[in-house]
């Protein structure tokens, strides 16, 4: 039986460089999901009342220099943050899955209930990428944030898939049961089973999105020069949610690479309320 292989050069899952010394005001916690599996997060304590939940994207880490820069400055501005890796991601338990929108979103909830257990409120999720995604499908379902902030997430989940995979990737994947996805030197990089792509093309942002409570506050940031993420996908979560606020960052690609300083001036305020 023949092995059907991708090659792929995913770049945006490249973490940031972790820095092995900790400053004090960072914690490493470890958080159990309702599957059994331990997640692993850092929190930026600062003691106040309300937490800052920060969610990567598509394997990528709780390291993403995005989810970092974010933390540190909450945590200037006196706001404990807590970034942490998904199951089968970075330091957390479990197996990567391709799809796994749902579930992670579940991941979340098992986070923010263990900070409610300890007499904190969480007051926005922050989701990048695929966490952007996450926050949202989170948003949909439990009413239980009033602020979201929606990183260059995607809005249809059926787009990108061909650009990686090919045009025949659903057939190819029923007939295998999967499909490796392998970087320029042949070397596997994740596994894309038939349950796991079918996960994602299921998904859908739209549906989700109307479920959105309109007393919840969503922002939208996104790069005009998203170069994974095409910046219309921004534009259509604009048109449906009810009580939200979109920004486009000019010139900035799918991690902006140049323009943090900026991105971090456009989420912390919202953040703060103001």
């Amino acid at each position: 039986m023949a092995t059907h292989r991708v090659t792929t050069t995913l770049n945006m899952s490249l973490p940031a460089s972790q820095n092995p010394v900790m400053p004090a005001s960072q914690q490493k916690i470890t958080i159990p999901n309702n599957f059994g599996e331990k997640l692993v997060g850092i929190l930026h304590e600062t003691g106040s009342a309300e937490i800052v939940i920060l969610c990567h994207g598509f394997r990528s880490t709780k390291e993403r220099d995005i989810l970092v820069n974010v933390a540190v400055a909450l945590e200037k501005q006196g706001i404990t943050a807590f970034r942490f890796d998904f199951a089968g991601n970075g330091e957390s338990e479990g197996s990567f899955q391709f799809g796994n929108y749902w579930r992670e979103a579940e991941d979340l909830r098992a986070v923010i209930q263990h900070f409610n257990g300890a007499s904190r409120v969480t007051s926005t999720i922050l989701g990048h990428s695929k966490g952007g995604n996450v926050v949202l499908l989170y948003a949909s379902k439990y009413h239980d944030i009033h602020t979201v902030v929606n990183v260059s997430g995607r809005y249809n989940l059926e787009n990108g898939i061909e650009e990686h995979f090919g045009k025949d990737f659903i057939e190819r994947t029923k007939k295998e049961g999967y499909l490796d996805v392998e970087n320029k030197k042949g070397e596997v990089l994740f596994r894309v089973t038939e349950e796991s792509l079918m996960d994602r093309l299921n998904t859908k942002m739209h549906d989700a999105c109307v479920q959105i409570d309109k007393n919840c506050r969503v922002l939208t940031v996104h790069g005009s020069a998203d170069e994974i993420i095409p910046v219309e996908d921004a534009l259509e979560f604009a048109k449906i949610i009810p009580n939200h606020k979109l920004h486009i960052i000019e010139e900035a690609n799918h991690v902006y690479t140049k323009h943090q300083a900026e991105l971090i001036s456009v989420v912390l305020p919202f953040i703060k309320g103001a």
